[in-house]
C-alpha cells in the first residue's frame, strides 16, 4: 500500500491501524534547534482525542505520544522524529459481524478488490485514528511557522451555518464549547442538533472553516504546485472530507470581474481578499482562509442492507462506537494539516533561496 508519505521536504509518513498495537509516524526534513513545547503537541491530540464529549465517539484513548528519536533536550536535532500513540481501548469484537460483508461507503469494498485483503477492525489503515500521527506532525509544523496563527472552527452543522464571514467573530471563543463553533448561541443549537441526531442512531456532516494568518509574502508554485492546489490536497487527504474551497470559493461565481477583483492599498496589501490570500498560487502576505466540507460518517447505528463477498444481499446493523459528527474533533486536524502544507512551502522557499 503506497501513499503514506505527506510533503515534500517537511514530510511525515504514518503508520498503524485502528486495531493494531499503535498508530504513529516519522517527520523527516524538519529543522534543528526548534524548542519544542510538548504541552502544545499533547494538547492538539485531546482536542482531537475519542471520549472528549458527549457528541463524540465514547472510545476512550488517552492518546498520549512516546517520541523516540529526533529531539534531544527538548529540541529538534534535524533527524527523523520517530513516534507513536498506543492503542488502549480497541474492540474488535464490534466488528466481527462484518467480516465477510461490505459497510456501504466505507473503504471494506474497494480495499478487499483492491489488495484481496481488508482489515475489518475499524477499517485498519482507512480509519480515521491515522489522523492522530497527522495531528502530532502538524503540532510540530506550527512550532517551526513562528508568527504565523492557523484556527480552524466549526461553521456549519448540517444545515445549520454561521452565515458569518470570519473578521466577524470572536474566534477566541471557539474552544469554549464542545462543538467548537465561535459563535456560543449557535453552538448550542447544533450540539443540541447533534444530540438528537446521535439518538436516532443516525449521523451528520458538516463544515470546518480554516484562517491561517501573517503567512509570509512568497509561499507556493505558480504552475502545478500552487499553494492552493495542495492546501485542497492536504484537506481532500483527510477522511469523510468531500470539498474544499478556498476565498470567495463558489460564492465568487455570482460576483462580476470588477467586485471580486482585490484593490491594492499602497503598502502592497489589498482592501478586499475574495483572493483568500493566495494569488497566481502564491501567497501574498493576506489571510488565507478556507473551508472543508465533511460528510456524514458513513457508520449509522440502524439496520441496512448490503452486499457479502459472494454478492448476496444481507441485512445487518452498524454497531461499535462512532462520531454523530466528525467536524468538532476534525478541526485540529484541519489546522495540522494546514501547518505541514505551510512549513514545506516555508522550506522549499528557503531551498530556492539559497
Amino acid at each position: 500500500m503506497a501513499g503514506n508519505t505527506f510533503g515534500n521536504i517537511f514530510r511525515v509518513s504514518t503508520f498503524g491501524e485502528s486495531h493494531g498495537k499503535a498508530i504513529g509516524g516519522v517527520i523527516d526534513g524538519c529543522p534543528s534547534e526548534i524548542e519544542l513545547d510538548f504541552e502544545a503537541i499533547q494538547h492538539d491530540l485531546n482536542r482531537r482525542k475519542p471520549g472528549q464529549s458527549a457528541i463524540v465517539t465514547q472510545r476512550k484513548e488517552p492518546d498520549e505520544v512516546e517520541f523516540y528519536s529526533g529531539i534531544f533536550e527538548g529540541k529538534t536535532t534535524g533527524t527523523p522524529i520517530g513516534f507513536a500513540i498506543h492503542n488502549t481501548n480497541q474492540k474488535s469484537k464490534d466488528y466481527g459481524h462484518i467480516k465477510d460483508s461490505y459497510r456501504p461507503s466505507h473503504a471494506d469494498y474497494v480495499y478487499d478488490k483492491k489488495y484481496g485483503f481488508r482489515d475489518y477492525r475499524g477499517g485498519g489503515r482507512s480509519s480515521a485514528r491515522e489522523t492522530a500521527s497527522r495531528v502530532v506532525a502538524g503540532a510540530i509544523a506550527k512550532q517551526f511557522l513562528k508568527g504565523v496563527e492557523i484556527q480552524a472552527f466549526v461553521s456549519q452543522v448540517g444545515n445549520m451555518s454561521l452565515n458569518k464571514h470570519y473578521t466577524e467573530l470572536d474566534l477566541s471563543l471557539t474552544e469554549t464549547n464542545d462543538v467548537r463553533c465561535p459563535d456560543p448561541e449557535m453552538a448550542a443549537k447544533m450540539e443540541e442538533y447533534i444530540k438528537s441526531i446521535k439518538k436516532d442512531g443516525d449521523t451528520i456532516g458538516g463544515i470546518i472553516t480554516c484562517v491561517a494568518k501573517n503567512v509570509p509574502i512568497g509561499l507556493g508554485e505558480p504552475v502545478f504546485d500552487k499553494l492552493h492546489a495542495e492546501l485542497g490536497k492536504a484537506m481532500l487527504s483527510i477522511n469523510a472530507v468531500k470539498g474544499f474551497e478556498y476565498g470567495s470559493g463558489f460564492e465568487g461565481v455570482k460576483m462580476k470581474g470588477s467586485e471580486h477583483n482585490d484593490q491594492f492599498n499602497n503598502d502592497g496589501s489589498t482592501k478586499t481578499n475574495y483572493s483568500g490570500g493566495i494569488q497566481g498560487g502564491i501567497s501574498n502576505g493576506m489571510d488565507i482562509y478556507f473551508n472543508v466540507a465533511f460528510k456524514p460518517v458513513a457508520t449509522v447505528i440502524q439496520g441496512y442492507e448490503t452486499i457479502d463477498k459472494e454478492g448476496n444481499t444481507i441485512k445487518t446493523q452498524g454497531k461499535g462506537r462512532h462520531d454523530p459528527c466528525v467536524v468538532p474533533r476534525a478541526v485540529p486536524i484541519v489546522e495540522a494539516m494546514t501547518a505541514l502544507v505551510l512549513a514545506d512551502y516555508a522550506l522549499l522557499n528557503r531551498t530556492i533561496k539559497l
